[in-house]
């Protein structure tokens, strides 16, 4: 049941976020300044909102439901960490450096100077539509979730997130967008913490003996957790459909993290807002075990839900394992803690959004709008104004997004965000075919990035295979296809 107090820590946070937004946005002139933060972020800054952004409500309360459940892969869970790990490095390496060659504000400006204005206009493309759709219903989930612990209807629930996050993002910018991520990186750490304290004291009382609750009470956690195989960390089958195997998180998560940290305009963003390319390439390469670390701390949560089931019978509930969570926060956590949960909610929520505003206008303005309109570029104040407008109007589309969730069959929702796994894949291929194939043209990148989508197909609607496999399969499909385009090109031009 949702106090008075947790009404005032919830509208207290609210507050917070949007006062920080107006302060931040002062003084403003340029969209260099808007969309970049005038290149000038610190990476503490940075690594922050990295971790922030990749962490939505959704996973938020998803993840312990992993560990929560009777059956479910528990710890295998972080084997993906690994391949998260090394694929940020090799984006620190490979890929980081090319993003510094010049005055860039996308990441698809580089496929524009290797390739050619269509292939950056087409992974752009597919960047907007696909970050509009999959963000909006993460944004109609993340309302779910409040519509249950606050009693709000949906669309109540929709508009306070995406006001909220709208009013901060459009006055304060990217500047706003990842101070705020920071503090929203705190906020939901430590309604983590505070919720695992809760459960941990309450069956140590049951359990101790060393006068110390909390204390016994994690190691109860713990000893639960292994005689119920949930610490399990390794999982060596030989399987393309089980997605949680050392293959799948060592390759898969390779590829996943090259595409959604090397090549998405989302967290690509971030690293030209660094002040240079070495403070951008610590902020990612820490931001690799520092989010291995929180899904650790996500999934041992699961853990203690599952041993609170055990130890104090009849106070949880056999819900679905992503429910368990916001059961236990609704109806058992002291007032004012379950406030600061549902804040952490928000804050994994509104990380998200904000980014995803943020991120789709940069790249509608200089990816398309700039290319049209060249003349903009000459009045910085209207191009300011321009810009504050698109991000307004990315905004709308989300929400309405959202609103439209119920209408949408479940597995339609699943599967869009699915294909927005998939899609990342495939820009990624392009990538690796401008950085391999140097003889690759843009002819050869845009059949590339057919047969690429021909491949994810046959892989994931036929063969079934995991989503961690998704990325890697689009990546290599656009790679090999694109390269079959180019010898089959050198081979024409020869026979003539």
């Amino acid at each position: 049941m949702f106090r008075l107090v947790d009404y005032a820590v919830l509208g207290c946070y609210l507050l917070l976020v949007i006062w920080l937004g107006l302060r931040l946005g002062r003084g403003q002139q340029t969209i260099t300044s808007y969309l970049l933060g005038g290149r000038n972020l610190p990476w503490v800054a940075v690594l922050g909102s990295i971790i922030a952004t990749e962490t939505s409500s959704v996973t938020f309360l998803s993840i312990p439901g992993l560990a929560y459940a009777e059956g479910g892969p528990g710890f295998l869970f972080l084997q993906l960490t690994l391949g998260y790990i090394l694929g940020r490095l090799l984006v620190v390496v490979f890929l980081l450096p090319s993003y510094f060659s010049g005055t860039l504000f996308t990441a698809y400006q580089v496929l524009e100077q290797r390739f050619g204005g269509a292939t950056k206009s087409l992974a752009s493309g597919l960047f907007l539509v696909m970050r509009s759709l999959a963000d909006g219903l993460r944004l109609y989930l993340t309302a779910i979730v409040l519509e249950q612990f606050l009693g709000w209807d949906l669309l109540t629930a929709i508009l306070v997130i995406a006001v909220a996050t709208t009013f901060y993002t459009y006055y304060g910018g990217l500047r706003s967008v990842v101070w705020n991520d920071c503090l929203q990186l705190a906020v939901y750490l430590l309604g983590a913490f505070m919720a695992l304290g809760v459960i941990a004291g309450r069956i140590g009382v049951q359990a101790g003996t060393s006068g110390f609750p909390i204390v016994d009470g994690l190691w109860a956690i713990v000893s639960y957790g292994f005689e119920t195989n949930r610490f399990q960390l390794c999982d060596l089958s030989l399987t393309w459909v089980r997605p949680y195997t050392i293959w799948a998180g060592i390759f898969g998560g390779i590829f996943v993290a090259l595409a959604t940290h090397g090549t998405d305009q989302l967290m690509v963003q971030r690293y030209l807002a660094a002040r240079g390319l070495k403070e951008a390439s610590l902020a990612l390469a820490l931001s690799g075990p520092l989010v291995a670390a929180q899904f650790a701390l996500f999934l041992f949560l699961g853990v203690a839900l599952a041993a609170y089931e055990q130890w104090i019978p009849g106070q949880t509930s056999k819900s679905a394992p992503d429910a368990a969570l916001a059961y236990f926060v609704s109806r058992e956590l002291p007032a004012g803690i379950s406030g600061l949960v549902i804040a952490a909610v928000l804050a994994a929520a509104m990380s998200t959004l904000s980014s995803s505003l943020s991120a789709s206008a940069s790249a509608a303005v200089n990816d398309f709008l700039l290319k049209l309109y060249p003349a903009f570029q000459a009045d910085s104040g209207r191009l300011l104004r321009l810009t504050r407008v698109i991000t307004l109007g990315f905004a709308c589309v989300q929400t309405g997004v959202a609103v439209s969730g119920p209408y949408w069959a479940r597995t339609v929702v699943e599967n869009v965000m699915a294909i927005a796994t998939l899609t990342s894949g495939l820009t990624l291929g392009i990538f690796l075919l401008g950085v391999l194939c140097p003889q690759a043209t843009q002819r050869a990148a845009l059949w590339g990035f057919l047969v690429g989508c021909f491949t994810d197909f046959v892989a994931v609607w036929v063969f079934h295979i995991s989503w961690p496999w998704y990325a890697a399969v689009g990546a290599l499909g656009v790679l090999l296809g694109g390269i079959a385009t180019s010898w089959l090109d050198s081979m024409i031009t020869r026979s003539r």
